[in-house]
């Protein structure tokens, strides 16, 4: 059976531009001229931001999204929010090249970054392309669960036929309009049917021997 493809954010990005007034901005940068530039750009655009330096452990709860200055002192300890589920994109702001600069952007699994000196250009489609990546994978993410809740579904139904066929000796499709017949009459789905009858016959089988 042909399964659909994932959805895809149609108009992504005006609604991304329109939401930025409500997005909450957290900021991990030294109070440079760097850092300066940043936060000033991002309450233009209409960001509501917040600031701190060193970074801190744990991320204000309606954090959307995350600019982090890659620096020496940042790169002791790995954040405790880096393992928050779900974690908000994340914007590395760099001002060296160097493999440990990189190793620590991708520990960071930025989905962007900000050369320094930091402009005020680019920081707003950095932002956006930031958001859009997030949310396109938090698509995959639903879209995934979806597909795997499918399959386990119909592995339940195949293993649940596989039981009223051997037990009632009648074949698979009257094994299936059976389970059918008893989620429509129950009014749960054929999937829950399933599951009780996969259940009733390890509990028989476990009293049998």
């Amino acid at each position: 059976m042909a399964t659909a493809a994932p959805p895809r954010p149609d108009g992504a990005t005006p609604a991304l531009l329109r939401d930025l007034r409500s997005l909450q901005v957290v900021v991990f940068h030294p109070d440079d001229a760097d850092g300066q530039e940043l936060l000033g750009q991002l309450r233009r655009i209409g960001c509501q931001v917040k600031a701190f330096w060193p970074p801190q452990e744990r991320l204000p709860e309606d954090t959307g999204l995350v600019f982090f200055a890659v620096r020496p002192e940042a790169l002791a300890e790995e954040p405790a929010w880096l393992k928050r589920d779900p974690l908000p994109p994340v914007i590395a702001v760099v001002n060296y090249e160097n493999p440990i600069t990189i190793e620590a952007v991708l520990r960071l699994n930025a989905a962007g970054i900000v050369a320094s000196p930091v402009k005020s250009f680019g920081i707003l489609s950095a932002t956006v392309v930031a958001l859009s990546q997030s949310l396109r994978a938090r698509e995959r993410e639903r879209y995934v669960t979806r597909l795997e809740q499918r399959l386990a579904g119909l592995r339940k139904l195949a293993k649940a036929k596989t039981v009223l066929m051997h037990s009632r000796g009648i074949g698979e499709e009257q094994a299936y309009q059976l389970i059918r017949s008893q989620a429509m009459a129950k009014r749960v789905t054929t999937e829950e049917i399933a599951d009780a009858i996969i259940k009733a016959n390890d509990i028989l089988s476990f009293e049998g021997k």
